[in-house]
C-alpha cells in the first residue's frame, strides 16, 4: 500500500478523538473522510500531515514511518478551507512560495507556476492580488500553491465549505479532474455527502473517531453498515417491527418476511430508500403494502417529496417527475418492495 494508517489513536485530554484506525491507501487514490462534525475525520487529517501527533499507531508513506518525519518535511501537499493565501504576494508568487523555499532554479520555478496556473485557467490573473480574486479562483490558487511542489500525497480540509453552491459545484469537477489527471493520492476532509460521492474512489465513513464503514459510493448507498451509515449516506427511512402471533414481526400490523439470510426479528429495523417506495400495490409478491394519510406534499420539479403518517410512524416517499395533485391529509397506499428493504443494526 502507498500510504498506510495502521491503529492511529489520538486523544485530547480525556477525549478520544481518533480511535485505532487503520486505512490503506492505493497510490493515486482519492479517498474521502466524512462524517459530522466532531467525528474525528479532521484530526485525523492532521496527523497524517503531521500537525498532530499520534498518541499511538503509525503511517507509513511508500513502506517508510512517518513517525520521526516532522511535517515541514513529508513535502504532502495541504490545502484548508480558508485558503491562507498571501494577501502582499501575487497569485504567481503565492504559487511560487513553495518553491522559493525548496530552492528550484528561477527557470523551473517560472515553468512550474506559468503550468500550474494554465492548468487551472489562470494564467491572466497570475499579477493579480487574492483580493482581486473571486472566493473560487483564491481557491484554485491555493490547490495549485499546494501542487506545485510535487507533492506525493495531497490533503484537502474541506476546501469548498466556503463556496456558494454552484460554484462549489463546478470547483468539485474540477478538482476531481486535476486529481486524476496529475495522478496524485490524496485525501480528503468532508461533511457534504454529495462532495464525497461525486469525487471519492472510496469513502471512509466517520463516526465518534472510528471508521463506520469504508466503500465506494455505491457500496456505502446500497448496503450500509448500520443505521448510522444508512441515515448518513442519503436519506434512508428507518421503521421499527412489532412483534405479531407467534413471535413473527409486523411492519404497521402485516407480517414481513425477507428471501436470503437477514434474519426478521420483532423490534428489528429495516431501512427504505424513499426512492424505492412505489405507489399502489406493486406486482404479486412484490413487497409490502402500507396504507397512510398525506402528511405533506413537497413539488421539488423532477420530485416530489412526499411524508405519509402511517399508523404507528412517518414514511418518506419520493416519486419522479410531476406526481399530480397529493392533497394533504388524503390517504395514500404505497409497497415497500422487498428487494429494496434493509435489515438495519444499531451503530
Amino acid at each position: 500500500m502507498f500510504l498506510e494508517l495502521r491503529g492511529v489513536t489520538k486523544r485530547f485530554g480525556a477525549i478520544v478523538a481518533v480511535d485505532d484506525v487503520s486505512l490503506a491507501i492505493e497510490e493515486g487514490e482519492l479517498v474521502c473522510f466524512l462524517g459530522p462534525s466532531g467525528c474525528g475525520k479532521t484530526t485525523l487529517l492532521r496527523v497524517i500531515a503531521g500537525l498532530e501527533i499520534a498518541d499511538a499507531g503509525g503511517i507509513r508513506l511508500g513502506g517508510r514511518d512517518l513517525a520521526p518525519v516532522p511535517a515541514r518535511l513529508r513535502n504532502f501537499g495541504v490545502v484548508f478551507q480558508s485558503y491562507s493565501l498571501f494577501p502582499n504576494m501575487t497569485v504567481a508568487r503565492n504559487v511560487a512560495y513553495g518553491l522559493e523555499c525548496r530552492k528550484w532554479p528561477a527557470e523551473r520555478m517560472r515553468s512550474r507556476v506559468d503550468a500550474m496556473l494554465a492548468m487551472v485557467h489562470l494564467a491572466d490573473q497570475a499579477h493579480k492580488h487574492p483580493t482581486e480574486l473571486s472566493g473560487g479562483q483564491q481557491q484554485r490558487v491555493a490547490l495549485v500553491r499546494a501542487l506545485a511542489p510535487e507533492p506525493p500525497v495531497l490533503l484537502l480540509d474541506e476546501p469548498l465549505s466556503a463556496l456558494d453552491a454552484k460554484v462549489r459545484e463546478e470547483l468539485r469537477g474540477e478538482i476531481r479532474d486535476l486529481q486524476r489527471e496529475l495522478g496524485i493520492t490524496t485525501v480528503m476532509v468532508t461533511h457534504d455527502q454529495d462532495e464525497a460521492m461525486e469525487m471519492a474512489d472510496r469513502i471512509v465513513v466517520m463516526n465518534q473517531g472510528r471508521i463506520a464503514q469504508i466503500g465506494t459510493a455505491y457500496e456505502l448507498y446500497t448496503a450500509p453498515a448500520d443505521r448510522f451509515v444508512a441515515e448518513f449516506i442519503g436519506r434512508m427511512n428507518v421503521l421499527r417491527l412489532t412483534s405479531g402471533p407467534e413471535g413473527r414481526p409486523l411492519l404497521c400490523g402485516q407480517p414481513l418476511a425477507l428471501d436470503g439470510e437477514d434474519a426478521l426479528a420483532p423490534a428489528a429495523l429495516i431501512g427504505v430508500r424513499p426512492e424505492d417506495v412505489v405507489l399502489g400495490e406493486g406486482g404479486p409478491d412484490a413487497g409490502i403494502r402500507v396504507r397512510g394519510v398525506i402528511e405533506k406534499a413537497v413539488f421539488l420539479g423532477n420530485v416530489t417529496r412526499v411524508t405519509l403518517e402511517l399508523p404507528d410512524q412517518k414514511l418518506l416517499v419520493e416519486l419522479r417527475g410531476r406526481a399530480g395533485h397529493l392533497e394533504r391529509g388524503a390517504p395514500l397506499e404505497v409497497c415497500l418492495p422487498r428487494g429494496a428493504i434493509t435489515v438495519l443494526h444499531e451503530s
